[in-house]
């Protein structure tokens, strides 16, 4: 599949200047459990960043909406791995904006991180019982990270699910370097590591 026929699948990669690398963005007012948190005082999705700003813009909902829509496109996991491939990059943050919508959707997140091995990819989740159900009867790739990611600002990480997680606190015990490095991950590549158990952000 060339890059023009990948991209009227899937539409373009999103390009966070935060990232050291390509992503993938979809609406975030499609989260299944982040839907429901953005109405909750004190949850992390409480006033969610990818519902405001540039992702208001026309066109940048536009193209989420269009990578949305493609997911169950049935060349959907070729199409992205034609895009990966293409970026030349080491690394794949899934979902600066949206989480995985399915069963499914999860499943060929999958298929594409074990066809693309040289290239390190991360997912940030809340849908806990989506990623439970899959660990029942599939193993996860090696190059790919699920992190799942705690509700509440200064709340407990989950636990019980055997993946590393991810925190939010005010406390300013994050040890996420990003805000004194002007907001960038730079040489950081924690929430890619599957060795680092969890990533605590700071609150913004």
């Amino acid at each position: 599949m060339n890059k023009q026929d990948a991209i009227g699948i899937t539409g373009t990669l999103s390009k966070p200047g935060k990232m050291p690398c390509y992503a993938i963005s979809i609406p975030a007012s499609e989260c299944n459990v982040g839907s429901k948190l953005v109405s909750v005082p004190g949850s992390v999705c409480f006033g969610c960043y990818a519902l405001k700003g540039n992702y208001r813009f026309g066109n940048v909902k536009s193209a989420m909406q269009r990578r949305l829509d493609g997911i169950t496109h049935d060349k959907w996991v070729d199409a992205m791995v034609t895009l990966i491939d293409d970026t030349g990059d080491d690394y794949f943050r899934w979902h600066d904006s949206g989480d995985i919508q399915s069963l499914q959707h999860l499943d060929r997140i999958c298929q594409v991180a074990r066809r693309t091995p040289n290239v390190r990819h991360w997912i940030p989740t809340r849908e806990y019982a989506i990623v439970k159900q899959y660990k029942q009867s599939h193993a996860i790739p090696e190059n790919l990270v699920i992190r799942l990611s705690a509700h509440m600002v200064d709340g407990d990480p989950p636990t019980g699910y055997g993946l590393p997680t991810s925190t939010v606190t005010r406390n300013g015990s994050r040890t996420c370097p990003a805000p004194d490095q002007g907001n960038k991950c730079l040489d950081c590549r924690a929430c890619w590591n599957p060795k680092v158990s969890n990533v605590a952000y700071g609150y913004h």
